[in-house]
């Protein structure tokens, strides 16, 4: 309660500190107003796009960083649900698929899902709003203005933690003029619904609005013989309300509150031996669990306030944001054992993981004008955060010592964070056609935990009861340096250095956990980049490329050690990414658009002391995963860290037909894929290895020439590739025979659309 006090007093008073300024017209535009549409652009820049990458709007081919967007009308049109969406459209970003958090890596670095108190290395924001957790932004991915990806360290003008990149989701705001839309889709492989829709416009000559909504109730893509029914079911319930306040050309307040239910019954985990190679099935066994049925429940709440007013030629922004979320979720492990003949198990293990989260957070800054010789950008920063985890590990074994084992232990951790930063960027117009950027953030946090676990029934602890405590006081300075120079009228190039830092933290839901290993220190990657930006033959074609060289040093990891059936967490030594990124955007005859875009990406350990042994360390004898001198001894200097492909990329190609003066038929395809990669701790090269693969999707879309309504059929992966995102190996006892659990991503799935707008 006493956060949402803070929300709304900061609020008020950011609207009165603003509101009773001295009224004047900006000269430049602020990062959060609504961009101008490319159908609103004159012909010369009909493929521009508008980004606030740098908190300000800006063509996204003048920004020197490597970036992607991706419009919120590509992503509806594949039915987005997810960051795991943006992935197809954007190479060098991974999300990893697991039953507890979904993890999003670039340039192969992010933060393990397996330690739930984790900040993230690659950070969200939505609406510019920081959200470093999962299951805080459940809403965001529909009816959307945009995603930008930001690649490598943003520490300069980004909130906090953003040592290997950031995602900025960008939703749609009320409109000048009455619209609203309607979209219903049924999915026929997962025999559910999805409905959208949205009214926007001017309540009055200074009051807009939007609302938007959606729901969805689907099956999902594996069969679960236990209950006989399509695991996962998935129902959501999702709403944003937005205002948008104008009183003067020279002040503007935008509230935007978010609203997100979700009920997923089911989980996405196959069993598969250990001694075949991947070929996930698409069906499973598992009964309830004696934690309740396995899944994901989740509530949460995200509202932002952003202040914009002119002070002469400068803009002031005020950026209030307050997010919660409740979330509970059950994990149970396919009891399918593999080459049995069809026979189950009784053995199993189970878990579940409520979860409660409380942000606020406020962001001051302000902005000169363009077209000076020197321009920038200077703020503040703060957040305060509560999170409280709780873990209930189950488990029911046949033969544990000679005899059954049923017990239960439970664990919990809460930790309080405070995070306070001044930042600032400063450019330097040298030339008109040649610039020098400067910015600098300095960061400090505070945080304290606590870890406590007890045996609530069974004969004995079948794994260690402990209890930690932790504070954590520390500061991070993260600089960067850019030299701009257009080197044409519409190719520039840039070079830069920077680099970014992310907050220790403390070991969450770890059985065993003590004071001498509850905490992890920070970690801290340095980048240097340089590329070229170029719009050719009045936007017909749009060529970027960039090369980058990025380095971590005491890198956060948890991995998973089978022979104990926990996890290990703590720093890694360092580690270095180095590779190329380019994107093509044709535009070659009116109607037909090709858009394509790759990476390569080299990456590996430089020294890594301690870590869990990896398969091929087992195999050749250099690594005893049973020995704890062993695991001590051992380093993975020059191996190549999980998750991470030598190769990604996409292509997506659309056409437009018209069928008469009337109608108009749209075809859209996509293809993206990666190469193989270790998608298991220990790198096992039989079990743990996801062969590369591209998929498919298409969109065939009739609609008036208005698009005032439109019929559309959408296939994803149309090919069926049966791909996974994670795999672990769970041992005996706790399963009769040692067995593969592979998180499987969804399978192909086809649907029909149907809307109209008016």
């Amino acid at each position: 309660m006493k956060a949402h006090n803070q929300f709304l007093l900061s609020g008020v008073a950011a609207i009165a500190m603003l509101a009773n300024a001295a009224p004047a017209m900006a000269q430049a535009a602020p990062a959060d107003a609504a961009p101008v549409a490319a159908s609103e652009a004159d012909d010369s820049n009909i493929n521009e796009i508008i980004v606030t990458a740098q908190k300000r709007e800006q063509n996204l081919q003048d920004v020197p960083i490597s970036m992607e967007v991706v419009s919120g009308e590509k992503l509806s049109d594949f039915n987005a649900t997810d960051i795991k969406s943006v992935m197809n459209y954007t190479p060098n970003v991974f999300v990893q698929t697991t039953a507890g958090n979904d993890v999003i890596y670039i340039r192969g670095f992010g933060s393990p899902p397996s330690n739930f108190a984790f900040d993230q290395s690659v950070s969200l924001y939505v609406d510019g709003v920081y959200a470093g957790r999962s299951r805080q932004a459940q809403a965001p991915f529909f009816d959307l203005e945009r995603v930008e990806v930001l690649r490598g360290p943003q520490g300069a003008l980004f909130g906090k933690n953003t040592a290997a990149g950031a995602v900025s989701v960008v939703s749609a705001g009320p409109t000048s003029t009455p619209e609203g839309a309607f979209t219903a889709l049924y999915n026929f492989d997962h025999k559910g619904i999805d409905m959208s829709g949205y009214v926007a416009g001017p309540l009055s000559d200074t009051l807009g609005a939007r609302f938007a909504y959606k729901i969805v109730k689907q099956d999902g893509y594996i069969y679960n013989r236990a209950t006989d029914h399509d695991d996962p079911e998935t129902k959501k319930q999702l709403a944003r309300l937005t205002l948008r306040w104008e009183p003067s050309t020279s002040f503007d307040y935008t509230v935007k509150a978010e609203y997100g239910n979700t009920d997923v019954v089911g989980g996405i985990t196959v069993s598969s031996p250990l001694t075949s190679e991947q070929d996930p099935q698409t069906t499973r066994y598992l009964e309830r669990a004696a934690l309740g049925d396995e899944g994901n429940r989740n509530e949460s709440v995200m509202v932002s306030g952003v202040g914009n007013i002119a002070l002469g030629d400068y803009t002031l922004t005020s950026v209030t944001g307050y997010s919660w979320f409740n979330s509970m979720i059950v994990n149970g492990f396919d009891q399918t054992i593999p080459n049995s003949g069809g026979a189950f198990t009784n053995n199993s293990v189970y878990n579940a993981f409520p979860e409660r989260f409380e942000q606020f957070s406020q962001e001051v800054r302000i902005l000169s004008p363009v077209g000076e010789t020197f321009e920038f950008i200077a703020g503040l920063y703060y957040d305060h955060s509560k999170y409280q985890l709780e873990q209930f590990q189950g488990f029911n074994i046949l033969d544990l010592g000679g005899s059954p084992y049923f017990g239960r232990i439970d664990s919990v951790f809460n930790q309080t964070a405070d995070s306070y930063s001044v930042f600032g960027q400063g450019t330097l117009n040298l030339t008109d056609a040649f610039r020098a950027i400067g910015s600098l953030r300095y960061t400090h946090t505070e945080k304290d935990g606590d870890f406590a676990a007890e045996l609530v029934y069974g004969p004995f602890p079948i794994r260690p009861i402990s209890s930690a405590e932790g504070s954590i006081s520390e500061g991070n300075l993260d600089p960067s340096v850019t030299l701009q120079y257009d080197i044409a009228p519409r190719i520039m190039v840039y070079a830069t250095w920077g680099r970014g830092s992310k907050s220790g933290g403390f070991v969450s839901n770890t059985l065993g956990t003590v004071d001498s290993s509850f905490t992890f220190e920070p970690e801290r990657s340095e980048n240097f980049e340089a590329g070229v930006k170029s719009t050719l033959f009045d936007g017909a074609v749009i060529a970027n490329v960039s090369a980058y060289h990025t380095q971590f040093k005491n890198l956060q990891v948890s991995v998973y050690r089978p022979q104990t059936s926990s996890y290990l967490t703590g720093n890694a030594a360092s580690a270095t990414s180095k590779g190329i990124e380019g994107s093509l955007s044709i535009f070659p005859i009116p109607n037909f658009d090709i858009t394509a875009s790759g990476a390569y990406q080299d990456i590996a350990y430089d020294d890594y002391p301690g870590a869990a042994c990896l398969a091929a360390q087992v195999a050749d004898g250099s690594c005893v995963p049973t020995d704890p001198t062993s695991i001590a001894n051992n380093n993975l200097a020059g191996y190549r860290p999980a998750n991470t492909s030598k190769f990604t990329g996409s292509v997506t190609a659309h056409a437009r037909f018209d069928m008469s003066e009337d109608l108009k038929l749209d075809i859209t395809g996509v293809a993206a894929g990666r190469s193989k990669f270790y998608n298991s701790d220990d790198q096992d090269p039989v079990f743990g290895l996801q062969k590369g693969y591209v998929k498919l999707d298409l969109r065939i879309q009739l609609a008036d020439r208005d698009e005032n309504w439109h019929l559309a059929l959408v296939g994803k992966n149309l090919t069926n590739e049966l791909t996974t995102g994670s795999a672990f190996r769970l041992p005996a006892p706790i399963t009769e025979v040692s067995r593969a659990i592979l998180y499987l991503e969804p399978t192909r799935n086809i649907s029909v659309e149907a809307g109209f707008k008016f």
